[in-house]
């Protein structure tokens, strides 16, 4: 079946059609997969949303002209999914790396049984009251309460989420250059 045969078929709702180019794909597709860094279910996840996004793009007409083979047209949505689901779990860790910054330096953890800082935590309260009002205010809600820089712009009246992002960014330096000078 040539492509523009498959093509058809799949605006005609033919499922034989979806199904022969979910089979004759998907090997090679989760081969192809194997040099980015994501989970396999993920990728077989993605392989399932390219099919449908397949489908829908030619029962909507977006192919009917396709310049490149079907599988290519294929595997190009799939590497998107793909780039965004890396892109999305790159952002998950920052985030989680940015919430864990200076445990490389100082130990976090408060001893529960006598309810005492550690040297360590003493030593980032003390650098932390230094901070001025609104670089506590900007790690505060960003570390402490949970906020995102947008929610952190709207609640502090910041301009852009630039700004915010920017003004993070030097209120931890100065919060790291205050610890490691002590």
């Amino acid at each position: 079946m040539t492509d523009k045969a498959v093509i058809e078929a799949l605006k005609n709702r033919d499922q034989n059609a979806l199904k022969q180019i979910y089979s004759n794909n998907r090997l090679a597709f989760i081969g192809f997969a194997k040099k980015y860094p994501i989970a396999r279910e993920d990728v077989i996840d993605i392989y399932q949303d390219a099919i449908i996004a397949l489908r829908d793009n030619a029962v909507n007409g977006t192919i009917d002209d396709l310049k490149s083979e079907l599988k290519t047209y294929l595997f190009s949505i799939g590497k998107y999914m793909i780039y965004n689901k890396v892109k999305q779990q790159n952002k998950l860790h920052l985030v989680e790396d940015r919430s864990h910054f200076i445990n490389k330096e100082i130990e976090l953890s408060v001893n529960t049984y006598n309810n005492e800082l550690t040297d360590k935590q003493k030593q980032l309260q003390t650098a932390f009251k230094t901070l001025g009002q609104k670089c506590k205010d900007v790690l505060t809600l960003f570390y402490y309460r949970g906020f995102d820089l947008e929610e952190i712009m709207k609640e502090l009246n910041y301009n852009t989420k630039d700004v915010v992002k920017s003004q993070k960014s030097r209120c931890l330096k100065t919060l790291r250059d205050l610890i490691f000078k002590s």
